[in-house]
Order: C-alpha cells, then structure tokens, then sequence
C-alpha cells in the first residue's frame, strides 16, 4: 500500500499518471522479447541504409547531415510507435503511453538542437554568435520567471482594457464569482432580446472580446444586440469548495435574472463557449426542468455536451488522472493555472511549445506579438469542488449526456431544450473534437443548425469576416443524421466566417427593434467600467 506522503509527491510531479503507464508499457515489452527484437532490427537495419545514402549524396555534407538527422528521426518515431504498439495495455493506459510517444517524438525532432538545425547555425554565423547568446539568455530567464516553459508572450505587451476586452460597457452586477458587464450600444436601435455571451473560466472571459476587429461581442453590439457578458473571478483557496452548481446559481441563472431586471425582457439568446457552452446549455436544461423562462436561443460555440469521445484531452480526463488532479487540489484547494496551460500547449507541442524553444532559445528571438496568445498565456485557477464534479460527472460518467446529472436540485435532460440553437465546431480542434460536439448536438430537442469551420479551438471562434482562409461547411435544410461522417458528406463548404452565417440566424431569433435599455438599472446600478475588476484578478 502506498503511502499518503508518497501518493501526494507522485500526484504533484505526474498528477495525470504517465509515469505509471509507461512502466507498465515497458514491463510488457520485457516480456514480449521477439516483437521488441523485430522492431528493434527494423530499426537498426533503416539506420545502415540511411547511413549508406548519407555517403551517396554528393559533395555537400552539411545538406547530407541535415537529411541524415530527417531520416534518422523517421525511423525513430517509427521505432518508438512501433515499441508503443506492442505493448499489452488497457484503454487508458494505452492513450497514456501513445500520447507520452509523440511527446518524445516532437521533443527530439532535429529542428529543436542547434547543431541539426541550419537555420540556427546560419543565424549564429551571420550574428557572431550573438543570437546564442541571447538565446541562452531567454531560456535562463525563462527556467527562472516562467516555470521553465518557453515565452510565448511578452508580458505587458497586451493590456486588458486597453488592447484587448476593449469594447466599452459597464460592469452592472457583481457576486462572489462573476461580474456581469452590459455593452454599450452603438446603433439607435435594437434588438428586442438580449444576449448574453458565456464564456469558459478556464481563462478570462475576453477570448470573446478580443482585440479591435476580430471580438464577437462588438461584432455583435455592431449589429443592433444588447450585449451582456459574463466575466469570471480567477477563484483562490477560499473559494474552494464551489462546485458546478454554485457556478450554475451565481453564473448564467444570476446573470439571466439581472438581465431580465435591466431590459424588461424575461429571455435572453445565449452564446457560449467550450466550458461555458456546457454550462450554458445545462442552464437551459434546469429552466427547461422548472417550466421557466430565461433562454430564447442557445449558441454553442466548440462545447461538449456528450463526453463519450473526449479526443487528445483522453490521457488527462481517465480515472488515475483525475485521482491524481484530486490529489493535487486537496492540498491547494484548486487546480493550478499553470498545470492548466501546460496540458493545453501539450496537446499542440511542435505549435505551442517547440515552436517557441527554437524561436527563443535557439534562434533569440522575442515572441512575435499576438492576441490570442496573450489571452492564453492568462490562464485561471480551477476551485477544487467544481474540477472534481465536471471532471466525474462529465469526463469519467458523462452525466450531462445520459440525463443523469443533477444541479441545483433538478436532474438535467438536454432533449427538453426545446430552443433553437446553433452548434458551431472546429474541424482541427484538440480539446473539444468536431465529432463530439456534433454528437451532443443530436441531444438537444429543438431546431439545430450545425456548422463546422475549418480552424481550431480558438481560431475557429476568433474567425472575423475578411480572411482568406475562413471556411466553413453547413447543410441546408438543417438535419443532424446519427452519423456525423454522413452529415460531412451532404456538407457544402462556404469560403466564409461562420460568423456571417450566424449573423442573419441569430438576428431572426432576437425579435424586432426598439430603443436601447439603459445601462444598469436602480437595482444594478453600474459599478465599474468594463473590462471590470475581476479580469485583473491574478
């Protein structure tokens, strides 16, 4: 039996369990000699032909060592897949064992060394070794400041309210856990219902507002809505024992309720992402299970709402990680933001992480400046109670999916979620897959629209108008068939932003015009100006 010291040093160094799945994979291969042996050979005998064409390329040794070191790294990776492959393990251990293969895989590609990378060695000739030089001191500040990750960002680079989360309001509502912040408006009129933006509190709420020109949220201002939205507290110790339905009360319902108060209007079209869209679509569920109102339409931007398949985040939501994560939020009283970010940027290495290594390390380079970076370099605190509940009752049970969960006192059924929604996911997204939000969407019981755009987790959402690489696939008549392949299939690709697609949707749902509502009321008076205080909370 192991010990509650050594459980807690073993949970705080590997809170997901790789370290156990990869012993296990390598007592498996010790017993499988001849398979190992196999691809050990195939191996070795790759090695003596890429050798042997090493020597055949001609005069040019450097060009000849570059694709040496290429090849060698394809059959390395073939090696260690292959190894991988082998070994006898179970379905959590072999997602483990297949996601820590390519980690290695993308750690040990030639372009992250400076002696197998030319574009290193060039620019360290060109400079007289200054790019080194700074290269080496980037990563020394790095290893000290940022928790030995590479800088994707330079800090204070992008101000909130200055930069980003920009379009002006005023925060209306305050508790304990969110700040609720009305837009002002910028047409005459309006539309009658009001919208609210739900956002995830994995990260601040201004993903859905983000520099000039690419925010949803004055996107829609722009286009004659009242906007509301939802701005998370970066919760502590002391709010550690909140769970999901705290965050449902004092979340979406709260918000729901004050909206109503300010513009006289008993509904509001939701509009929510990831984390929140889950949140969001379980707040019309409990409405749905009281007979009240509050929700006119739901937009659901990459959410899941079936967690059967939860994709490349499969390693990180098993039973031994999330025993491992509780472990850990035990003693801090929440999930740390930093471990947060770490698995997000793991599930894209050669993009988040590697990417930045030989930028900044090799090649001394300061981050080129982007918004969407910042934004996720800002990462949150998860409270204890709520990541145990949404990591149990939706990864490990999926609860939400099957009509099992219960929030506040009412059992959630997606299928009496009568309104019209619009379901919009990514083809290339790694934390919510495409396939799986489609398969949520089948849940819902009213009219959806489902629509797949071409980019990824983010840039699927952030995808304003005038692009050349937005696209997006959609069916018309709108029909959800059991199969999402076959949905695909009958799918007609729009070289476009979803968001102009959504934009005459979501206006045909948000009835006719009127004058705008005040900002605030006597009851919510304004308390701050947007962005508010709780994006500052660090």
């Amino acid at each position: 039996m192991v010990s509650e010291p050594v459980a807690d040093w073993v949970a705080r160094r590997d809170p997901a369990g790789f370290g156990g799945a990869l012993f296990r994979a390598g007592a498996s291969l010790a017993g499988r000699p001849f398979p190992v042996a196999t691809a050990t050979l195939d191996y070795l005998s790759g090695t003596l032909d890429s050798l042997a064409r090493a020597l055949d390329d001609g005069p040019e040794p450097a060009n000849a060592w570059f694709a040496l070191c290429g090849r060698q790294h394809a059959l390395l990776a073939r090696y260690l897949r292959a190894l991988a492959s082998t070994a006898e393990l179970d379905r959590d251990g072999r997602r483990k064992v297949d996601f820590a293969v390519e980690q290695l895989v993308e750690a040990l590609a030639p372009s992250n060394f400076p002696l197998t990378n030319p574009t290193v060695l060039r620019r360290a000739l060109d400079t007289g070794g200054k790019s080194l030089v700074l290269g080496a001191r980037n990563m020394v500040r790095d290893l000290v400041t940022n928790h030995g990750a590479p800088r994707q960002v330079t800090p204070g680079r992008f101000r909130v309210g200055r930069d980003l989360a920009c379009t002006p309001g005023k925060v209306v509502f305050r508790n304990r856990l969110v700040e609720l912040i009305q837009y002002e408006p910028r047409t005459e009129t309006v539309h009658r219902v009001p919208m609210l933006f739900s956002p995830p509190w994995i990260n601040k709420y201004y993903i859905l507002d983000l520099a000039p020109g690419r925010s949803l949220v004055d996107w829609a201002v722009r286009h004659g809505h009242t906007c509301f939205a939802l701005s998370y507290r970066n919760p502590d110790e002391g709010l550690r024992g909140l769970d999901m339905s705290d965050y449902l009360r004092e979340g979406p319902l709260a918000a729901l309720a004050v909206i109503a108060e300010i513009t006289g209007e008993p509904e509001a079209n939701v509009v929510a992402l990831c984390l929140g869209g889950t949140l969001a679509g379980a707040s019309a569920a409990w409405l749905a299970a009281r007979g009240e109102p509050g929700v006119a339409s739901l937009t659901l931007m990459n959410t899941l709402l079936d967690f059967a398949e939860p994709g490349p985040l499969a390693p990180f939501t098993d039973q031994r990680a999330v025993w491992g994560l509780e472990r850990v939020m035990r003693r801090a009283g929440y999930l740390p933001a930093e471990w947060m970010k770490a698995t997000f940027d793991a599930l894209r290495p050669a993009e988040l992480v590697w990417n930045y290594v030989v930028s900044g390390w090799l090649l001394g380079e300061e981050p080129v400046p982007l918004d969407l970076l910042a934004w996720n370099a800002d990462a949150t605190r998860m409270p204890a109670a709520m990541q145990r509940e949404y990591l149990r009752g939706c990864y490990l049970e999926n609860r939400l999916a099957t009509g099992r969960m219960e929030l506040a006192g009412e059992r959630l059924d997606l299928g009496r979620v009568r309104q019209d929604a619009y379901l919009v996911a990514a083809e290339a997204d790694h934390i919510a897959p495409w396939r799986s939000v489609y398969a949520g969407a089948r849940l819902l019981g009213g009219r959806v629209r489902f629509v797949l755009s071409n980019a990824g987790h983010i840039a699927g959402v952030v995808n304003p108008p005038g692009s050349d690489r937005s696209r997006y696939l959609s069916v018309a008549p709108d029909e959800l068939p059991a199969d999402a392949e076959g949905w695909r299939r009958r799918a007609r690709e729009r070289a476009a932003s979803w968001w102009e697609d959504w934009t005459p949707w979501i206006a045909a749902r948000a009835g006719g015009r009127r004058r705008p509502p005040p900002t605030g009321s006597r009851a919510h008076p304004p308390l701050a100006d947007a962005p508010g205080l709780y994006v500052h909370s660090s």
